[in-house]
């Protein structure tokens, strides 16, 4: 059972997506403290004019965890991510059979960044042609706070045997832990594929919404040709 971790991302990249599709489970990590300027409520899209930022704007003190942070309602933020994904991609090869969807997504009255960008995620995994289930760690039994031993107990609580773990995380993690624990990790190494975008030439480790609007018959095929993995020991 190999099972990714992850804190929530808006609109998340490819190796995230990728990561989501080598998984059995995939746990969004909803207990951690938010990050500003971090990728938890923003990520870019390509324009006409280049490569564009769509962030939702927050409303969060200095350590509040993910899951209790507000989105600022009073900006009109939804409209604008809206249209500027519509004017980017409506000339898009995926435009017609997944603009109605995003529509009815930014119509919907989203308070809370971790609902937003959980509901988020799990569309564009679905999208994408990703079968595999995802859990809320805020769900799980889960009372560890050093790092390293929080994802040893998400993956004892789910059930799995090996912990998938991303480029920057095995940079703080203690693998003698997971070792003791009976689990394998395996790192990630991904390698972000080029693909036939709208707007000139090929820019790099955008949202996955910029695939699959682009790319929607092979959208899933391109995104694992950038996966690899490696074992780490301890």
């Amino acid at each position: 059972m190999k099972v990714a971790i992850h804190q929530p991302h808006y609109l998340p990249w490819l190796g995230y997506l990728a990561k989501w599709a080598e998984a059995d489970v995939f746990v969004f990590l909803d207990t951690v403290q938010f990050e500003k300027n971090g990728w938890q409520n923003r990520n870019r899209i390509k324009t006409a004019a280049g490569p564009q930022w769509l962030t939702v704007p927050v409303r969060a003190r200095l350590g509040t965890a993910i899951a209790d942070v507000a989105i600022d309602t009073a900006q009109p933020w939804a409209r604008r991510h809206l249209r500027a994904i519509e004017l980017a991609y409506r000339r898009a090869a995926g435009w017609a059979g997944y603009g109605e969807d995003l529509r009815a997504f930014y119509s919907r009255p989203w308070g809370e960044l971790a609902a937003l960008a959980v509901a988020n995620a799990r569309w564009l995994a679905s999208a994408l042609g990703i079968a595999t289930p995802s859990r809320l760690a805020s769900e799980l039994t889960v009372t560890a706070t050093d790092p390293t031993e929080r994802l040893v107990e998400i993956c004892r609580a789910v059930g799995g045997t090996t912990y998938l773990a991303g480029r920057d995380g095995v940079q703080y993690m203690d693998l003698k832990r997971f070792r003791h624990a009976g689990l394998e990790v395996r790192a990630q190494a991904y390698e972000p594929p080029i693909y036939p975008q709208l707007h000139g030439p090929f820019v790099p480790a955008l949202s996955g919404l910029d695939l699959l609007l682009s790319n929607p018959l092979s959208a899933l095929a391109i995104l694992r040709r950038g996966d690899t993995w490696a074992p780490l020991g301890p």
